[in-house]
């Protein structure tokens, strides 16, 4: 477990392929892939939201899936949504900047200021958190104090994953795998843009649990050490 210094934990929650890819082929939405996943997966994956302060995804993600990111098939509230856009690139209309929940969009300075208000005006919480990009240790440390987030959770994007991973930002994850070989050469897999040189710059993952949700296989890691 790391020493969180101010931060909120981190949980990143994934339905992967068994060859570790979140997609069909690179731009297609990942709910191609979760309608193949089991009512009790979906009830796991609903109850980690509803146990969560807050959950946070990619804009990239957005765009491709237009989620709304609530939580449905358990009893629970809403966590806040939290979406990183250095450029403030999210639609207006996106169905995550419904009234469900709060909606912080983070954004770096250089993020048109019109987008901005824009989003603000649809009620988004508009955070400025570094200078060319997204600063993600500041939002981390802005959500825990500002917001009061103990708890977040990731559904990534495989950017963002690795964005996260890179930061030591990540505590565990818990996969749901899906019964299919994706093998698309730029399919996107779990984490891009790590680029280990040797074994030693592998991320360390200790397993937690395993078991069977439905027919859905499940597995929980700590990780061990950030690069």
């Amino acid at each position: 477990m790391s020493d969180h210094h101010n931060r909120p934990h981190v949980t990143l929650v994934s339905e992967v392929t068994v060859d570790g890819k979140l997609t069909v082929t690179r731009g297609a939405s990942s709910k191609l892939l979760m309608q193949f996943m089991s009512h009790e997966a979906e009830v796991l994956l609903h109850q980690i939201r509803a146990d969560s302060d807050a959950i946070m995804v990619g804009a990239n993600t957005i765009r491709i899936d237009n989620s709304f990111l609530t939580v449905r098939h358990v009893p629970g509230k809403n966590p806040i949504r939290v979406i990183p856009s250095s450029k403030a690139d999210i639609s207006p209309e996106a169905n995550v900047l419904s009234p469900d929940a709060p909606t912080i969009i983070a954004v770096s300075s250089l993020a048109d200021r019109e987008k901005c208000s824009q989003l603000a005006k649809k009620g988004a919480r508009v955070e400025i958190c570094g200078e060319d990009s997204v600063n993600l240790p500041a939002l981390m440390k802005l959500l825990y104090e500002k917001y009061d987030v103990k708890s977040l959770m990731i559904e990534g994007g495989s950017t963002l994953n690795g964005h996260m991973f890179q930061e030591g930002l990540i505590d565990d994850l818990v996969l749901i795998h899906l019964p299919f070989i994706a093998g698309g050469e730029d399919t996107p897999s779990l984490v891009t843009g790590l680029s280990p040189k040797d074994v030693t710059d592998l991320l360390k993952l200790e397993l937690v649990t395993q078991y069977l949700a439905g027919d859905n296989l499940i597995t929980k890691w700590n990780v061990l050490r950030s690069r």
